[in-house]
């Protein structure tokens, strides 16, 4: 179990509170798989995802996206409990879609980079990102606990 100080949950839910799912996710989202192209070999229905350009035009990239950010709320809702709140998901990824599970890390690094970029230094400060970055920690490892 994680211990969160008050400090951390105003930060995560302070952040959360000002993050637009809809811009964040799909932001996120394209420079995971612009970044990281082998991740690309997940999503073969995504259509063209050929140029940095495609990919932040795609239609399902962005609904993706979303819907990743979504799955981030239910961590900022269940912060006590993440490991059950993700426990189905960790079992599809691993089991369904088998999923490398270092991409729910570089993930997470995508959305960080977006957040900071969007909130900038004087929102996003060190304090912020320490349990913003401790918060998507949790949830990578809760991701991947289906593969222990």
């Amino acid at each position: 179990m994680v211990e969160w100080t008050d400090a951390e949950r105003t930060a995560i839910s302070t952040l959360w509170s000002n993050i637009d799912v809809g811009e964040i996710g799909p932001q996120a989202l394209s420079r995971l798989l612009v970044v990281f192209p082998w991740t690309q070999r997940y999503f073969p229905g995504f259509g063209d995802l050929s140029t940095p350009a495609a990919i932040a035009a795609n239609p399902k990239v962005a609904q993706h996206g979303k819907t990743v950010m979504g799955g981030l709320e239910t961590a900022v809702k269940n912060m006590d409990n993440i490991k059950n709140a993700y426990a189905k998901l960790s079992v599809m990824h691993s089991e369904k879609l088998h999923v490398d599970p270092d991409n729910f890390r570089v993930l997470a690094e995508c959305i960080t980079v977006v957040v900071a970029a969007k909130f900038g230094p004087s929102v996003f400060t060190a304090g912020f990102q320490e349990a913003w970055q401790k918060f998507l920690a949790v949830v990578v490892s809760a991701l991947g606990r289906q593969y222990h």
